[in-house]
């Protein structure tokens, strides 16, 4: 099996800017979604928030090492299926020992040759959606998602997606497997449709709208679909009192964590691309973070509670 890297989170772990700036061009290019972090420590709280699909973890770094960042890491049960592959200068077979004793999966040398890294990724991607399976995998930022059979039946939910359907109908039994009444007719509409990677369906509920988007047919017979639940008013007051925002950059890092492009966030607020761009300057600022994927899992958590 080789893994999509669409959709996929890497944590890229170092703390040389030359060697963040390459890995991350690398990624992007990749079609995967790159998170980071400069040291060990920032790693491990990063982790509290995000859930990367792999980490790329350099050896050595001021502080807190690779290894014992990789061996903390292990040790939390939430993060112990996350593969991580070791990205290292030194040449001793001691080193490599090392790595794979503290929990590493693999190791790349460095200077890195971007074509054998990718083809390691795809490896330790795939094999962490087998043993894991496609739940872990793509719920990266802890965002509300759901996978429906070809029938419709619902096959599994993530935790934020089983409370929210709770909230949703009371009377909901998520232990029949089955989604709850209000959701039948508009997911049979969505895979009905067939529009591809971010369609969408809407529905209006009591002081708030329930958004439904197709994120990507994860295997031949499972669909998985994103829960928006859009409370324009209150979440974005939650945005601005927990993080000092202004009401636009608020505006802006909610749309960001329903997974809205800038482009559609500059169709949906009035104002051009570039203005989105700089609120998103002043949102990272403001949050301590360096990505989008990173700033979506600070508001998806702040909002979910």
């Amino acid at each position: 099996m080789v893994a999509d890297l669409a959709h996929e989170t890497v944590l890229v772990v170092d703390d040389t800017p030359e060697t963040l700036r390459f890995l991350t061009d690398t990624i992007d290019r990749a079609g995967m979604t790159a998170l980071i972090a400069t040291s060990g420590e920032g790693a491990v709280d990063l982790l509290a928030h995000v859930t990367p699909g792999l980490i790329l973890m350099d050896a050595v770094m001021p502080g807190m090492g690779g290894f014992e960042t990789t061996r903390a890491i292990k040790r939390n049960a939430a993060w112990a299926h996350i593969p991580v592959i070791f990205m290292t200068g030194l040449t001793e077979s001691e080193h490599v020992v090392h790595a794979l004793d503290a929990g590493g999966v693999d190791y790349v040398r460095k200077p890195i040759v971007v074509e054998e890294l990718l083809a390691r990724v795809r490896v330790h991607l795939a094999n962490a959606r087998i043993s894991h399976g496609s739940q872990i995998a793509l719920d990266a930022t802890g965002r509300h998602l759901l996978a429906v059979d070809e029938a419709g039946g619902l096959a599994w939910a993530t935790p934020q997606a089983g409370r929210m359907l709770a909230d949703i109908d009371p009377a909901w039994d998520k232990e029949a497997g089955a989604l709850p009444d209000l959701l039948r007719p508009a997911i049979a509409r969505l895979l009905a449709d067939d529009n591809g990677s971010g369609a969408g369906i809407k529905l209006d509920l009591p002081g708030a709208t329930l958004e439904l988007v197709l994120v990507t047919r994860a295997r031949r017979d499972e669909t998985l679909v994103r829960l928006n639940l859009i409370r324009d008013g209150a979440d974005i007051q939650r945005l601005q009192d927990r993080y000092a925002l202004t009401q636009r950059e608020a505006e802006v890092l909610l749309w960001i964590s329903y997974g809205k492009p800038n482009r559609v966030i500059s169709e949906i607020l009035s104002i051009s691309p570039r203005t989105v761009n700089k609120h998103l300057e002043q949102i990272f600022e403001k949050l301590g973070v360096e990505t989008r994927a990173a700033a979506a899992a600070f508001a998806v958590r702040t909002i979910g509670n």
